[in-house]
């Protein structure tokens, strides 16, 4: 059974910097790529940031390109986003997924399907 768990979201002003983790375990965690979504109230899930298992390739949304920097720690078992000059519209649930890199990985990252165990989310709040 793989467990994921989210943490490091909070409140911080439009221009600050947060940095997430996500930790997983339970079972071994080889070819498993680790992605990150967010859910803004009232709106659907969307894909931010993803990364492969040998961390060799990063994925990133339009929206958070150059801003957020998508990293991972094996030997922990964690993944890290790195967000800075974070705006007001980065409000959001940050929920971390981990699935199969498979070959349809790199087709469909962007869509909730291919993570398999997704974690509970770590609210990340931009006001001033």
């Amino acid at each position: 059974h793989v467990q994921i768990v989210e943490s490091g979201g909070g409140s911080v002003q439009p221009g600050g910097s947060l940095r997430l983790s996500c930790t997983a375990s339970g079972s071994s965690l080889a070819n498993y790529a680790l992605g990150w979504f967010r859910q803004a109230p009232g709106k659907e899930r969307e894909f931010v940031s993803a990364i492969t298992w040998s961390g060799a390739r990063q994925f990133y949304s339009d929206s958070v390109k150059g801003r957020f920097t998508i990293s991972r720690d094996n030997a922990k078992n964690t993944v890290y986003l790195q967000m800075n000059s974070l705006r007001p519209e980065d409000t959001a649930v940050y929920y971390c997924g981990e699935g199969r890199e498979t070959s349809d990985f790199y087709s469909y990252y962007r869509r909730e399907g291919p993570y398999e165990y997704w974690g509970q989310g770590t609210q990340v709040t931009v006001s001033s």
